[in-house]
């Protein structure tokens, strides 16, 4: 394979200890090798990158691009697709729209133009998995994996109840192996399985959940507890209960503690942080400074934000009593699913308005994570796309993020009683570009356990941004000058340059990562036992089949 140079950039790669350092970038077979020390050794290529900004390409730790809730959304918003930017059929593009729900080509070309080589999709119902991979085969380019949801599983909260260890930590290995996932999620636990037998819902950690004697709580503290001894590389990723109503930032903190010391990612956790009372909105106020002196002080914690931006964008959600809740604040049509043994769904079209006080505030409380934890290695930029806007807003955010005079100049337009409802407006910490680096690559990959994302040294995966230097931070994080992916410049002064069909067929691009922890066979008498008994499908029929798992690469369990 040709040898790439990328010459003379100034370098962010944080996890290298680099910082802004001018300095060359070998490329071959995919990834980042040493300087040659020989004198005469010349690129097949070399890009001069003087005066632009090199990073590792961006990792989305949690969005959602993929599977039947995506798809539902799709059909849901057709609305969408009438103004909606198309993206056209060129020489090196297939078509696709965009919109709050982009097609799987559209996807892969925005996430690429925007500098981001890895997304992982944060909700697949295990029975679902084979329409993700056939998904993620037609989402050029980055590279992808997803979790499975697991916390209203009736097969994981029958061992909880039993308090049988050994059954809960196969069938858990099993289930990655089955459907080619890459962690285990938890949405809701317990409540979803309420919300489907009695249209309630679980409101605090100890309710019980119909018919299973089990608690959200040791839901929360099993799979965790299962999770570290399985040595998965990503912990457990948790969308906790009660997300979006007032006062569940208490519920929040129990669930931080229910952890017990185990590894656990809260995610998209500023729909997680609100003061006041369900029934009185004019007490709706952030606790965020409660929670994050708890998580700071925690180290076996990490977070994505889940930041909300102003605008139309589509809730998917597998919290069944969330799409309700939501459809009942906007009125607007919704769409609630059930999926076997396994979980719910809920899509409701949604729009953040900046003359709402709610909204508003929701805005700020995210901008408050990022500002208050101390931390950035154990936080990841997100917008849980597209529940909180799409993650074409994140040069928006990084903008906000290194200038506070940014973040006051829209404070000032912020409605009345605002700024007793949150510390935002005393907030002055600026990101750096190093920090940037750390949120949006070295964090979220390392919180997943990619050892060869998130950084430049040698051995990594060869994915890189370049951009322009610009004082206009927004625009520059937008356009990137180059992305290489596995190697190759796929990016070139802002517009896709590699074939499409390429794209699709190089084992470098697109690949899927995915998880194989071993097992106990001795326990899957009794899993096929429960299955045959509970399911609409035979047992044979579940796994997917390898020939499904296009381009793929298993992650290793941590040492």
């Amino acid at each position: 394979m040709s040898m790439l140079k990328i010459a003379n950039g100034t370098v962010h790669d944080p996890r290298n200890g680099v910082d802004g350092v001018v300095m060359d970038l070998w490329i071959r077979d995919g990834r980042i090798i040493p300087a040659p020390v020989e004198p005469d050794v010349r690129a097949d290529r070399t890009i001069d990158a003087q005066g632009m900004v090199v990073m590792p390409g961006g990792v989305d730790m949690h969005c959602h691009i993929a599977g039947p809730k995506v798809n539902a959304a799709r059909k849901m918003r057709p609305e969408e697709k009438r103004t909606a930017r198309v993206v056209r059929r060129t020489a090196n593009t297939r078509s696709g729209t965009t919109g709050s729900v982009p097609s799987t080509f559209a996807t892969g070309y925005l996430y690429t133009g925007l500098g981001y080589t890895a997304a992982f999709d944060a909700a697949v119902p295990p029975i679902a998995a084979r329409h993700v991979h056939e998904e993620f085969d037609d989402t050029p380019i980055i590279d992808k994996g997803f979790y499975v949801l697991v916390g209203n599983n009736h097969y994981v909260m029958k061992q909880v109840a039993a308090n049988e260890p050994d059954r809960l930590r196969a069938y858990l290995a099993w289930l990655l192996n089955a459907t080619g996932g890459f962690a285990t999620k938890l949405v809701n636990p317990g409540g979803v399985e309420v919300w489907k037998t009695s249209g309630g819902n679980a409101k605090s950690l100890d309710d019980p959940v119909d018919h299973f004697n089990v608690s959200p709580r040791q839901i929360v503290r099993e799979v965790a507890r299962t999770v570290d001894e399985l040595r998965l590389p990503h912990s457990v990723h948790i969308h906790c209960n009660n997300l979006g109503l007032p006062g569940n930032w208490t519920t929040t903190l129990d669930t931080m503690r229910a952890l017990e010391g185990h590894r656990g990612h809260l995610t998209h956790i500023q729909f997680h942080s609100y003061g006041g009372g369900v029934d009185d909105q004019s007490t709706f106020c952030s606790r965020v400074p409660e929670l994050a002196e708890y998580f700071n002080s925690h180290p076996n914690l990490t977070l994505d934000v889940g930041q909300v931006m102003f605008g139309d964008t589509t809730s998917m959600t597998g919290d069944g009593p969330l799409g309700y809740y939501l459809h009942q604040v906007f009125g607007r049509k919704w769409f609630n699913a059930d999926t076997e043994m396994e979980a719910g769904c809920g899509i409701v079209p949604i729009e953040y308005k900046d003359k709402s006080l709610v909204h508003t505030l929701q805005w700020a409380i995210g901008l408050e994570w990022y500002l208050l934890v101390n931390d950035p290695w154990r936080a990841a930029m997100s917008t849980d796309h597209p529940n909180g806007g799409s993650f074409l807003a994140y040069p928006e955010i990084i903008a906000l993020l290194m200038d506070r005079e940014r973040r006051r100049a829209m404070l000032e337009r912020a409605p009345k009683g605002f700024r007793e409802r949150c510390t935002l407006a005393d907030l002055d910490r600026e990101y750096t570009l190093n920090e940037i680096a750390i949120i949006t690559r070295a964090a979220p990959a390392r919180m997943l356990g990619l050892d060869r994302k998130g950084h430049l040294g040698p051995g990594a995966d060869a994915d890189i941004t370049v951009y322009d230097r610009n004082a206009d931070i927004q625009r520059m994080f937008e356009i990137p000058r180059y992305v290489v992916k596995g190697g190759r410049v796929v990016v070139e002064n802002g517009e896709l340059r590699i074939p499409d069909e390429d794209a699709l067929e190089d084992p470098g691009l697109g690949r899927l990562l995915h998880v194989a922890p071993d097992y106990d066979a001795e326990c899957m008498p009794d899993i096929q036992k429960w299955f045959e008994a509970s399911y609409s499908i035979q047992f044979r029929n579940y796994p997917v089949d390898p020939s499904y798992l296009h381009h793929h690469e298993i992650v290793p369990v941590r040492s």
